[in-house]
């Protein structure tokens, strides 16, 4: 498969900025794969297909500050880190700009109080730096009083309060996340509650989402793209419950595409959930079959990207790009604060 297969069309216009007025408001675009028709709900409405004896399967990763802006401390250049997986203890694998400016030795200062510093230890792979932070205090609390969210680069502005918020998902509780897992953005404590009342289980994963967010695909022939690992974790309660789901002919329904990578990386052959803490590169394109996940809740991605690929072995790459040009002529709000997609 070529990678123009996944391209499609996007005015700039159609690029979401800010998130919706509530979270549930965001439009939801319904695909049905049985029938192929088209639904135009609002994410409100999500609770209308949602069936007694299902599952909800949500990814509970927090986004964590990451976005940290400093300047060396021997010429007082401007150097911007963004935080992308702690390797071990205070060393993380960091994307460093402008990196030709920082080597093995150097360190940065982002700040004086808390205390909040960083020396590179040495050259990741791709381009990154492998740091080691010096600070006083919990790390994580530092972050949260210096570091920004990582807003992804199409979001054409600088973070602020409102994303400390809005770009974390209202049952998070894991923190190590670069980016929101943005199709679990749209739900509200009170949609998850009539979900539950409705008699639909809610169960929980953790994936943190990490540099592959932000690598694009550059083969040619996408077979050849190599995905970069993944942390996640699932509790035996919870392969206990998605195996209990499809055993008595429930849907298995992910909440986005990070959900659905990690009920099938945790899957064995037979489709059985195993409990427990893993890395995974599961890359998902057409042809690959599902073995876990029977409906899908995502967000509109970017063109040619892994996550479109994943929808597209999910239902058909036509029927897909079919579904993405009716929402760009009704002009649907696209990526991390955009609309969602419900595919049944």
């Amino acid at each position: 498969m070529n990678i123009n297969d996944f391209d499609y069309r996007l005015p700039e216009k159609l690029i979401a900025q800010f998130p919706a007025d509530k979270r549930e408001n965001s439009r939801l675009m319904v695909l049905d794969r049985k029938t192929g028709s088209i639904q135009h709900r609002h994410f409100y409405n999500i609770v209308d297909y949602l069936e007694p004896g299902d599952c909800l399967v949500l990814n509970d990763s927090r986004v964590i500050p990451a976005r940290l802006n400093g300047f060396k401390e021997t010429t007082g250049a401007r150097i911007e880190f963004l935080l992308l997986k702690r390797m071990e203890g205070d060393l993380w694998e960091t994307m460093v700009r402008p990196g030709k400016k920082l080597h093995p030795g150097d360190w940065v200062v982002f700040s004086d109080e808390p205390k909040l510093k960083a020396v590179i230890r040495e050259y990741g792979t791709d381009g990154t730096r492998i740091v080691e932070f010096s600070y006083d205090g919990q790390f994580l609390e530092c972050l949260e009083k210096v570091g920004k969210m990582p807003l992804p680069p199409y979001i054409e502005r600088d973070s602020g309060a409102m994303d400390s918020e809005r770009y974390q998902t209202v049952y998070g509780r894991a923190e190590g996340s670069v980016a929101a897992p943005t199709a679990g953005l749209h739900f509200t404590e009170e949609l998850l509650s009539k979900a539950a009342e409705k008699g639909v289980k809610l169960a929980y994963v953790t994936l943190h989402v990490g540099i592959g967010t932000f690598r694009p695909v550059k083969c040619e022939n996408i077979e050849d793209h190599k995905m970069h690992f993944e942390e996640y974790e699932v509790s035996q309660e919870t392969a206990g419950t998605i195996n209990q789901t499809k055993a008595s002919g429930g849907r298995i329904i992910a909440v986005g595409t990070t959900s659905a990578r990690t009920l099938e990386s945790a899957a064995d052959e037979n489709g059985i959930v195993l409990a427990g803490e893993r890395d995974t590169d599961i890359f998902i394109y057409p042809g690959r079959k599902f073995k876990v996940v029977d409906c899908l809740i995502t967000n509109f991605h970017l063109p040619k990207s892994t996550l479109l690929m994943l929808i597209s072995a999910f239902y058909q790459r036509e029927k897909i790009l079919e579904a993405y040009e009716t929402a760009v002529s009704m002009e649907y709000r696209f990526f991390s604060y955009g609309d969602a997609m419900l595919i049944i």
